[in-house]
């Protein structure tokens, strides 16, 4: 097994650029003239959560770990504009502030879907796209969101975004309350892994320690999933991997027929793993990866 903290002295770049008025963050690992490899974390991630495979794979490849709007150390939307639109506009600065004609990008849950948006409005600037358990909701909470009806859910957001409580961030006494609440999020993290995905993804503040995403990033309006990612990926042309943890909540796009949708694709499963297979087996996960890319 890799050690989780063998690649902490190796630490990235920080880097920033602007984006719709707001000065968004990536890391950067260097290797300038080595082929392009975006990595976007999910919903309430940072970018600092790639560590381990930035480390692996940056004598190779030229890494670039970007953090989304209201995410890590990327600025917070003044209104709460988390849409994946704006999402998507934020990875179209990114591609002309770092200037490669083509990249490949490995995409994790709610950036699997920025991702493969781009994939598939600009076909001619991915390489390849790993989209690692980022295939969105079951095709049965699309149908229940279609008989709930748009004018229903859409009062349902407006609800939550106008309760102020929602707009409060948590604090924590001391990092290691912090951590706690990561390692009970996913139960496979070692002790290590726990600490450093803590010490990446809170701010230090007057009245306690804050996670670094803004809250509203999690209040997803109707419009946002009014269809499926599969009338994007129908358009992606790029070798693309779908890789998903064996014991997930998201489900095996070959069984569920959403893997169809795209034309040159390789699925794999990665067994003993959840959500984030990247963290839970990541020896199984860089092999697949290295494998693919």
């Amino acid at each position: 097994m890799i050690n989780p903290t063998a690649n902490n002295a190796a630490d990235p770049m920080s880097r920033t650029y602007v984006s719709q008025g707001l000065t968004l963050h990536y890391a950067d690992w260097g290797n300038d003239g080595a082929p392009p490899l975006i990595l976007v974390h999910g919903n309430r991630d940072h970018a600092r959560s790639w560590d381990w495979i930035a480390g692996t794979l940056r004598d190779r490849w030229h890494v670039v770990a970007p953090d989304l709007r209201g995410h890590g150390d990327s600025a917070w939307s003044p209104e709460g504009a988390y849409l994946n639109p704006y999402h998507l506009l934020d990875f179209v600065e990114l591609m002309d502030t770092l200037g490669h004609d083509k990249v490949t990008v490995v995409g994790h849950s709610f950036g699997a879907g920025v991702a493969s948006r781009y994939a598939a409005i600009f076909p001619d600037r991915i390489a390849k796209l790993a989209i690692v358990d980022g295939f969105g909701p079951e095709l049965q909470i699309y149908a229940g969101w279609a008989k709930t009806g748009p004018v229903p859910r859409t009062l349902e957001w407006v609800k939550q975004r106008c309760d102020p409580r929602n707009d409060t961030p948590r604090r924590f006494t001391t990092i290691d309350e912090a951590i706690a609440r990561i390692a009970a999020g996913n139960s496979r993290l070692s002790e290590a892994q726990a600490r450093h995905l803590t010490e990446h993804g809170v701010r230090r503040h007057a009245d306690g320690y804050g996670w670094k995403f803004d809250p509203r990033v999690s209040m997803f309006a109707p419009e946002d999933f009014s269809f499926e990612l599969t009338a994007y990926w129908r358009e992606i042309t790029a070798p693309t991997l779908l890789c998903y943890g064996a014991e997930s909540w998201s489900t095996d796009p070959e069984k569920d027929g959403r893997a169809a949708n795209l034309r040159n694709r390789r699925t794999i499963a990665i067994e003993n793993a959840g959500h984030w297979p990247h963290h839970d087996q990541f020896d199984a996960f860089i092999r697949v990866l290295q494998d693919f890319l």
